[in-house]
This record gives C-alpha cells, structure tokens and sequence, in this order.
C-alpha cells in the first residue's frame, strides 16, 4: 500500500497519475469487453488491449511492489495483486485480469491522491504569505522576491498587506491578524519591539519590520515541515497493523499456493484450485485494514495544523483520545504571566492622587509589581512628581521624599508603627482572598491608600474548563505560586485539583500521582520551565509556541498562539479520529471475515471479489477523511 504522497500534487481527482492511468485502464478495458461480447473483435485483439489495460493500470503500483521486494525485501500487498493478475492472465480469464487491475489501480489513485490532498492544504498556507516584499535599503524603498530576504533587512508593510517573513516591528503600530499562523480570531496590536510573523495580515498601520528569518526558514515554514513530518510518523495502531501486514501477506501467498498445491496432488483440476487460489489472493489481501488508520491520522494532523495546532504525530494524536485529565501550570498559561492593577482603594483622597504618589515612587524601580503600577498610571494619563532620595527596599517595596515628605510603596510593614484602618485593614484581607497582592502607599503619619495587584486570569479560561468538564476531563492546576493564591484561582476556574508551592521536581511528582490516579493525563505549560512534567505527560501541550523552537521541542502538541480554547478542540479531535480509526479497523476485519471463508469455499468468483475488496478499501480511505471534519474552535 502507498504511504508516501506525490510531493505538491493541486491539480484534479482525474488528473492524479495512478488515478489518470486507472481511468483509462478501465476505459480500455470497458471498450474491449463490450466488443468481446459482441463479437466484433477477434480473441487475439481482444487479449493484446487487456494487456495493454494491465500495463497501464498496473504501471505504479507493481513497480512499487517490486521495489518493496528488493529493496524491503518485504512481500505487500501489491505481490498478492499481482499473483492473482498473472494467475487470471494463466488461467485465461484476461477480462478478470484486466478488471482486477483497473478496480486496484482506482482504490490505490484515490488513497495517493487523498493523501496528496491533505499535505496540499497545508502547503497552501505558504500561499498566504506574499511573493513580494517592500526592502528599505539606504533610505529607498525597493519591491524584491520574498525568498531574497536575509535575516537583518528592514522592509515595510502597508496596512491590507501580509507580512512575507518573521520579524520585530522597530516602527510603526498596528493591528495583525495572526489566524494562519497562531489560529487566533482576534487581531492582536503591534508596536515596536514586539515579533510578527510571516503570511500574517496587517490591517491598518504602517509597520517597518527587521527580518528574524529567511523566507524558508519562517515560522509558518517551519510549522508546515513539522505537520508534514507528523503525517509521516505512525500511531501505535497504525504500526501494529504494518506489522501485521509484513507477515499476512507472505503467509495468504503461501496458502494460495498450498491451495493450489495440495488438492492437485490428491487429484482435483489445477485449474479449478488455480481459480481458487487467485480468489483468495484478492479477497485475503488487508487493503483496508492497512488503510484503517493512516488516513485518518493524516486528515486529524492537517485540520490540527490548519488551526495552529501542531500535533508532532500520530501517536500523539491518539493518545488525545484516550485523555482522562488535564494538568496546568498557572503563571502564564493560565493567566496572563504578568501582574496587572486590579482594585485601587484611596484612604481619604482621590484616586488620582493615591497613584500618582505610588508612580511617581515606582517609575523608578524594575520590580514586576511596579511595572504594572506605572502601566495602570500610564493608561489613567497620570504624571509623576519629581521625587529625591529613592531608595529600594529588596522584598518589602520602595521608599522616596516627594515635596519634603518620605512616602513608602510596598508591604504593610514598611508603615512602622502606623497599623491600617479598620475599614482598609478588612478590605487588605479580603482582596487577599482573591489571590490579590497588596500595597500600601503612605508614611508614618498617615495611610494613603491600598493598591491590588494580580497576575489575571486569561480571557476564555473559565469556559475552557467548562468545556473540558462536559467532555468528561477532570483539570487540575500545578503550581510554584503559595496555596492561597492557587486555592483562590482554583475556586474562580473551578477545576478539579490544585496542587501548589511545587518546584519543578515536584511537579514532575505530582503528574505521576495523577497519571496513577486517571491513567492517560496531559500536561500544558510554557514548554521550558515546565520541560519536565511535559515529558512525563502521556500528551505535553506548550502554549504560545509561534516563534519559539524551544517550546515546540519540549512538547508533543504546540499550541501557536495563547488560545485556550484550541485545547478542548484538540480534544474532540483526538476523540474523533480514535472512533473513526476504530470503525475502520472493526469495518475492515468484518470484511475479511467474510471474504476469506467464501473464497475458500469457492462460492465468489475473481471479479466479484476484487468488486467487495476495492469497495471495501474505498469506503475506509472515505470513513477516514472524515476524521479531519470537525468545527473549529
């Protein structure tokens, strides 16, 4: 059976060369039996177009089977098809023959060409990306061929154009949508420092990028080679089934020849068990059983693939199947990875003036929390005062004398002696409760307020979970992060199990648990720090791998952009190609099951059997393609 695909095959069904000879194959053959029958040919003439049919039909899937022999030195299912074309050609039933070769030469047209299909619409995704780019070079702007571009050029992308290769955006700001690459729906801003990449579409602003890669070697590049070297890898039932295969085929010849063998030597016609034989031969031969699963592996990875989910083979794609738990690291997958203000609570006066003492202090430090003081200030349009005598305070906060007045950002305890009031001291523990860091900003003499910050949730999150409990999956949350903040992001996700304060050793600890508790568990993180617990996963998904090899290495499935809601879609994709494999597979045995014993019982002829063996073969490359059809997420 084929399983390598003609390299970048578009054009139509008909047009594919094993289907094209097929066809005409079957056109001759068609003509030449109907002039057999009516008697206007002679029987010379009418055997020397039966075998040109044979030699046309047959052209590319005999030298493959010959080609295993010698080089493999494996027997497929090509050699049984072509024992049972010359024992028919001997036994002089050339019509059988010939109809033998176009049905088989059909079945095998359409499994290429199904597969080329499939690895075609993936390589369309090259198409977006535009053959032309805009290089800036010593101040002039000239139009060059996208795949001329070297890491370092500078080029420009007017708004409506897609971007040709990966790069960082050094002016201009924009929106991009990055859905052909990351899957994502929504448009995502970009401004200086920030990457792009390549067959994204700009939509309203002017960027002038710099190249981090080459044409060839882009992100969207090398997301269409992994999905093409997936299609290749083999899940574990498609191997147990070429195993199987290696040795039924030698062994259904053996017992065609034993059946012509045996009942010649105890007197029956040679050619009465010749006949028989060749019916074994074609009804024995496993086309479908083989084709139960590679097709329906290759649909699930290129609709994966589409949708910037890149599954790293077919293995893996089955075990998405099998799933009964999800493990995730919290910090950046699933929230943001950076803390943001989220409640402001002034003591005596406004607002504004609580945040701008709090910026005008923080402005000055690198700490994470004062980043996102000075973000929330940012947004507010709120200008700092000039302050004197900055001091940072290495774990409590930062301290600074703004007109002749010392004020602190930090931890409650660099208040000294002056405690917080009742009323904020009760909303300092609540918002504590909610996994919320606290920061008071004032001085001895007086409190001027709190600020709350946290790492949020990421948007989508919550219905996420909601969707992986109605598939029946059980989530739990590994985390470095201390018990009280991942208790209170639990209680908001409402996920199953939380298990905090692990470094990454216990994390790895804490998988094993679940995966003796559920059995088949996955694993979703960043695919760096969280390498570890990836590897011990049954599937290690990476979130927001675009760009970034490292993650893609550390995980079994890369998730391109930071969707959470391609998780549950990867699911129900895993789930449906393991039901269609399984239909194939029960489908394709059942058909052998009868075939086999009313061949050996010689109640079906050569043509009836090669009719229910090729119609077998095309109803399971059918059944499989629809593995690929599933909504999007």
């Amino acid at each position: 059976m084929k399983q390598h695909e003609p390299e970048g095959f578009h054009g139509k069904w008909y047009s594919h060369p094993p289907m094209r000879n097929a066809l005409i194959a079957g056109a001759i053959t068609g003509v030449t039996f109907a002039l057999s029958y009516s008697g206007l040919i002679a029987q010379t003439w009418e055997i020397a177009l039966y075998v040109i049919a044979m030699f046309i039909g047959g052209y590319h899937w005999t030298r493959e089977g010959f080609e295993k022999l010698i080089e493999e030195k494996e027997i497929g299912i090509e050699m049984l098809m072509i024992a049972a074309t010359i024992g028919s050609a001997i036994l002089g039933m050339w019509d059988e023959a010939a109809f033998l070769v176009f049905l088989y030469g059909a079945a095998e047209g359409l499994e290429e060409y199904t597969y080329a299909k499939t690895r075609a619409s993936i390589r369309k995704l090259l198409d977006l990306a535009p053959k032309e780019a805009h290089l800036l070079r010593n101040g002039k702007e000239e139009t060059v061929p996208a795949e001329t571009l070297k890491v370092g050029d500078i080029f420009l992308v007017r708004p409506g154009e897609s971007i040709p290769t990966d790069g960082i955006v050094i002016k201009g700001r924009s929106s991009v949508n990055e859905a052909p690459v990351t899957g994502e729906s929504t448009p995502v801003v970009k401004e200086e420092g920030q990457p792009v990449f390549a067959a994204t579409m700009n939509q309203e602003g002017a960027l002038e990028i710099r190249a981090t890669a080459t044409f060839q070697d882009n992100t969207l590049a090398k997301m269409i080679h992994l999905v093409e070297e997936a299609q290749e890898q083999k899940g574990k039932a498609q191997a147990f089934i070429e195993r199987f295969g290696r040795r039924y085929s030698p062994l259904v010849l053996v017992s065609a020849l034993l059946m012509i063998i045996v009942p010649y030597l105890l007197g029956a016609s040679l050619s009465f068990c010749a006949s028989r034989a060749v019916v074994l031969l074609v009804a024995a031969a496993p086309c479908a059983l083989i084709m139960s699963t590679p097709v329906a592996l290759a649909a699930g990875i290129g609709t994966a693939g589409k949708n910037g989910v890149l599954i790293k083979g077919g293995v893996h794609l089955e075990n998405l199947g099998k799933l009964k738990a999800i493990a995730f690291d919290k910090t950046g997958t699933l929230t943001m990875g950076k803390p943001v203000i989220t409640d402001i609570v002034p003591a005596n006066g406004s607002t504004e003036d609580l945040l701008q003492i709090a910026l005008s202090i923080e402005r000055l430090s690198e700490h994470p929390l004062a980043r996102a003081i000075v973000q929330k200030a940012e947004e507010l349009n709120i200008k700092a005062l000039e302050v004197s005598e900055f001091k940072s305070i290495a774990g409590y906060g930062a301290r600074a004398k703004i007109n002749g007045k010392f004020f602190v950002v930090g931890r409650p305890e660099l208040m000294g002696n002056n405690a917080l009031p009742a009323t904020l001291e009760s909303k300092a523990r609540a918002l504590r409760e909610q996994a919320k860091t606290v920061i008071v900003v004032g001085n001895d003499h007086e409190v001027k307020g709190l600020l709350a910050v946290r790492d949020e949730i990421r948007p989508g999150a919550v219905q996420m979970i909601e969707e992986l409990h109605r598939l029946g999956i059980k989530v739990a949350i590994l985390t470095g992060d201390n018990e009280q903040t991942a208790q209170a992001i639990a209680r908001e996700l409402k996920v199953d199990d939380v298990r905090a304060s692990l470094k990454p050793e216990n994390k790895m600890d804490a998988l094993k648990d679940l995966l003796r508790q559920y059995g088949a568990v996955a694993m979703v993180g960043d695919g760096i720090n969280d390498a570890p617990a990836l590897a011990q996963a049954t599937v290690g998904f990476a979130m927001g791998a675009a760009g970034t090899d490292a993650a893609i290495e550390a995980a079994d499935i890369a998730l391109m952009g930071d969707d959470l809601a391609k998780i549950p879609f990867a699911l129900r994709l895993g789930k449906k190609v393991r039901i269609v494999s399984t239909e194939n597979i029960v489908f394709s045995l059942l058909v052998l099951l009868f075939l086999i014993p009313t061949a050996v019982a010689g109640m079906m002829s050569v043509a009836t059997a090669v009719f229910f063996h090729e119609a077998s073969e095309l109803l399971a490359v059918g059944n499989g393609l629809r593995a690929g059809k599933i909504k999007n997420a």
